[in-house]
């Protein structure tokens, strides 16, 4: 799903990239080079982000560029809304635009103002969703297990309906996932297997009086293995 958005982002900013760049053909440095020259960094800054995180990306990274991109990208949809206002962009049928070299139909110019406000809108909206998307899935992984979850790669975050767990291929052979914790002899942990319960959605989990509650993380997505030990149990 990130793959898919981010490739939704990419287009909407190089569509809006292609627009201003015109504009800064036609425009600077004289004319409305404020507003240009800020659309133009805008997509540029936003298409750089979104491939560097293909590359390399944690949760704590992402949202920090997801709230600074949907915060510029806030500021072109509301300084695109203010230079159009409520135009009607079919009425300007004789109207002219000046350029650095003549002039261009205001008609054509207030069409792509428009698709730049609208695009701008939206890739604010997506943003905001990316963003809140991000901090639930992540709580929701650091509360069932993984407290490092904000500072893990983000492809390791578990959508929803998936529980926290590491790829199969990054399990040892035989199928174990060495837990950070040292148990009492003759108590070992298991997976799944008699002696242990696996958790579905909802479910609580009794504490026995004088037992520690282990909590294993599933592989591949599935749900986490609890193991109650008799006794406490400390971490390494």
């Amino acid at each position: 799903m990130r793959l898919y958005g981010n490739i939704v982002l990419l287009l909407l900013s190089a569509t809006v990239l292609g627009i201003t760049a015109y504009w800064g053909s036609i425009f600077l440095p004289n004319i409305h080079h404020d507003y240009t020259i800020f659309g133009l960094i805008i997509p540029s800054f936003t298409i750089l982000i979104i491939l560097v995180g293909f590359q390399w990306s944690t949760p704590r990274t992402e949202a920090a560029f997801l709230f600074i991109l949907g915060v510029l990208w806030l500021t072109m949809a509301a300084w695109t809304t203010d230079i159009i206002g409520n135009t009607q962009c079919d009425g300007l049928t004789d109207q002219t635009v000046p350029t650095k070299s003549g002039s261009l139909a205001a008609r054509n110019w207030c069409y792509e103002m428009r698709v730049v406000q609208a695009f701008s809108w939206m890739i604010f909206c997506l943003y905001a969703i990316f963003l809140w998307i991000l901090i639930s899935l992540t709580s929701r992984a650091k509360a069932l297990g993984r407290p490092y979850a904000w500072a893990e790669p983000i492809i390791e975050l578990p959508w929803f309906g998936q529980y926290p767990g590491y790829p199969e291929s990054q399990y040892p052979q035989s199928g174990m996932y060495q837990m950070p914790y040292a148990y009492p002899a003759g108590q070992p942990m298991s997976m799944g297997y008699p002696g242990g319960a696996q958790v579905n959605p909802g479910y609580v989990i009794q504490q026995n009086p004088g037992h520690s509650v282990v909590i294993q993380p599933g592989v591949g997505g599935q749900p986490p293995t609890i193991t109650q030990i008799p006794g406490s149990v400390s971490s390494v």
